[in-house]
């Protein structure tokens, strides 16, 4: 590595400030955050980080998704820019780190570069890309996707929460409607900063994590009916009960899951149970499974045997099933350049680090169809995400984000 890049150095106090800051927008009594996308919060979270792009000196602009991009010169500005990112949105009950992490320390990399007055032959950019959580707007990284070509914008902007509201109308509501197109523009490299999210760093002991590529994943949405009737007068032989079904229905998504260990994931998020009254048969119930897995067959063969679970349950039961699948991400291997930076850096750095598979999908699992990507991991306190304990240390905070820095200069001189 060259001297002055060698030298060239985040400020983890500058970037600890940062997050601590963006975690007051949203903040919970328990010390997460809720930031649902395209809410006040994010909008506010979103206004902070504009103001403080401009601060750094960089261009921003805001493409139709709302994604928004904050831009340094390169001393060859025609050249695809080196992009770094991450989301603002969170969970209800998400943490400090999820998404902002990885935006802060794109944001550090540019105001450590402007610092030491030090010019990349390439443009470096940060990005923040809209509704990565899918936690209000179904399904999750939308508009990385519509950046990708995974989504047409119409279906981005159409996308409904469940009051109805569509994504579109929350964007303009909020005032990040950009004009300009979203994707369609050459990305020199992608790098993503995140919290693992699991417990392997931690428990190796081990700062960084060099991702190597992303488990596929998929979504279903299942809507169960049977009927509904009174809870006293309903004898048990003759009742329809779709929660009874649904309750057979998530012990074998379970076992499912535990079937494919130690890389198998299934997961039942969210349930809604018509009518939700005490003393009246459940008639409807609408459920949503995750499964997930690195090998692509492997996942696939996953969700044939839920399906055929869960239609052989509702035929035992008397039910009527809604089984749709309505999203999946393939299984996501990064590019042998990027990541080869990613690890470079950090042993020259002289950090702990290992070879790692993200458990989670990210933004950079769409960005990777149009753009080299790569991906570093630090650790979080006992693996603990999705959740408003969610930590990390500000040493492992500026340790990734001086990995970012090295490896994103290497690319952007490399161009």
């Amino acid at each position: 590595m060259e001297p002055v890049v060698q030298n060239l150095k985040v400020n983890a106090d500058r970037l600890w400030d940062s997050l601590m800051e963006m975690a007051k927008i949203g903040a919970t009594p328990k010390g997460g955050v809720c930031r649902l996308a395209l809410s006040d919060e994010d909008k506010a979270a979103r206004d902070l980080f504009v103001r403080w792009c401009k601060e750094a000196g960089c261009t921003v602009s805001v493409d139709a998704m709302g994604n928004i991009f904050g831009r340094r010169k390169g001393k060859n500005d025609k050249l695809p820019p080196i992009m770094s990112g991450s989301h603002i949105d969170s969970q209800p009950t998400g943490g400090k780190f999820d998404g902002i992490y990885g935006v802060m320390a794109g944001l550090e990399v540019i105001r450590a570069l402007n610092d030491a007055g030090f010019e990349t032959e390439a443009p470096i950019e940060v990005v923040c890309w809209t509704n990565e959580e899918g936690s209000r707007f179904a399904p999750a990284m939308t508009a990385s996707g519509v950046f990708a070509g995974e989504f047409t914008l119409d279906y981005g902007l159409s996308r409904p929460d469940k009051d109805g509201k569509t994504l579109g109308e929350e964007l303009r509501r909020i005032g990040y409607a950009g004009d300009m197109a979203c994707g369609g523009r050459k990305v020199g490299a992608f790098f993503e900063a995140h919290i693992e999210q699991g417990p392997i760093l931690e428990a190796d002991k081990k700062t960084i994590g060099v991702v190597q590529g992303v488990q596929g994943i998929r979504w279903y949405e299942l809507n169960v009916t049977g009927m509904e009737a009174h809870a006293g007068t309903t004898p048990m032989r003759r009742r329809k009960d779709a929660l009874v079904g649904v309750a057979r229905m998530v012990s074998e998504a379970h076992r499912i899951g535990m079937a494919q260990l130690p890389f198998g994931r299934s997961t039942v998020g969210m349930m809604q149970v018509k009518p939700n009254s005490r003393n009246t048969i459940p008639g409807h119930v609408f459920f949503t499974v995750d499964l997930r897995h690195p090998d692509a067959e492997t996942l696939v063969g996953m969700g044939k045997a839920f399906q055929q679970s869960c239609e052989a349950i509702a035929q035992e039961t008397g039910l009527t099933l809604d089984f749709k699948e309505i999203w999946y991400s393939p299984p996501v291997k990064f590019d042998a350049a990027c990541v080869r930076a990613v690890e470079n850096a950090a042993s020259n750095l002289g950090m702990a680090h290992e070879p790692i598979i993200s458990g989670a999908g990210h933004d950079a699992v769409y960005l990777s169809r149009v753009a080299p990507t790569a991906m570093v991991f630090i650790p979080c306190e006992d693996g603990i995400s999705h959740n408003e304990i969610e930590a990390a240390t500000k040493t492992d905070c500026g340790a990734g984000a001086q990995v970012l820095l090295q490896a994103m200069v290497e690319r952007a001189n490399a161009a």
